[in-house]
């Protein structure tokens, strides 16, 4: 790729508060992130015609002037055209989607592409989309995006605050023994050759404390599907309080029961079952009180209904 010319970019409410490195990283994806330190160092990358440091932040009007760019264009693969969210709530500010399971919220280690860059691919119209919350990749339900810069902070804070309720559904092992148990366990969390590996402990030092509520609404035979609101947002949080209670999550194979879950594959449950089903909220913008809802994917559905 060429771009022998000077360009000169307005910035808009889309990259207001971006660090210049970030956007420049966003703009020109193939340019190598080491040469893009190098022109801001050098000052041929300007800011309303000033140097400015890579950790500048971008305003609302901002003139941004970029230098003749040469390097190589590597083919770059690109999102599938034939995705097909399933969109469970759309407004100016908001973008709601019915995740699957198996499909990570972004790219990154190994994947290419998760449902945030899909998104992207897919609605090219949308100069800003961005994600407003992460569940595991292989945990289904609701995700929000946001499609404004100030949505993405409004909606962010309302995690922050607790001003958003969460529930999940979940099957475990075991017949769970309570209508309503409220479970408070701190959460130590460690980055292993695999991945992250939360452990519970008792040493405040060590680990967050993680809040929840747990609701049965159905058992059968040795399994029961739970309800569970979540208070905090610890990572793993409901496998690993779960299965600290001697209740693994069905197809958990991080915390779960092995054994069990090679039974359970050949009846048919060949994933986890844990699924993001409801945010409620009131809309930062609209003040109006929001309720999303997720369904139970086909193949958790068919599990407990046989």
């Amino acid at each position: 790729m060429q771009n022998k010319q000077i360009q000169h970019i307005d910035i808009d409410e889309s990259s207001e508060d971006q660090r210049i490195d970030n956007f420049l990283f966003k703009t020109f994806k193939d340019v190598p992130k080491n040469h893009i330190f190098k022109i801001i160092r050098n000052g041929e990358v300007r800011v309303n015609k000033k140097r400015v440091k890579t950790l500048y932040k971008l305003k609302i009007n901002d003139v941004v002037r970029i230098p003749p760019i040469e390097f190589i264009e590597k083919k770059e693969k690109k999102p599938s055209d034939n995705f097909k969210p399933h969109i469970i709530y759309e407004d100016e500010w908001l973008l709601v989607v019915n995740k699957p399971s198996g499909l990570a919220v972004h790219g990154g280690s190994g994947i290419d592409f998760g449902l945030i860059e899909h998104m992207r691919h897919i609605k090219p119209e949308y100069k800003f989309l961005e994600l407003v919350h992460r569940i595991d990749k292989n945990t289904s339900g609701v995700i929000v995006i946001a499609k404004k810069r100030s949505a993405l902070r409004s909606m962010q804070e309302l995690f922050r605050n607790k001003k958003i309720k969460k529930n999940y559904l979940v099957a475990v092992k075991g017949n769970w023994d309570s209508k309503k148990k409220e479970v408070s366990l701190r959460l130590e969390k460690k980055q292993t050759s695999e991945g992250h590996h939360v452990n519970v402990v008792e040493d405040p030092l060590r680990g967050k404390l993680s809040k929840s509520i747990f609701y049965l609404v159905k058992q059968m035979q040795k399994q029961s599907l739970l309800s569970a609101q979540i208070i905090t947002g610890r990572t793993h949080q409901i496998r690993v309080q779960l299965a600290f209670l001697g209740f693994p999550v069905l197809g958990d194979d991080k915390y779960g029961d092995f054994a069990l879950n090679k039974k359970l594959q050949s009846s048919g449950l060949k994933r986890m079952f844990l699924h993001a089903h409801k945010l409620s909220f009131f809309h930062p913008f609209t003040e109006e009180k929001v309720e999303l809802t997720a369904d139970l994917p086909i193949e958790l559905r068919k599990f407990f209904d046989e």
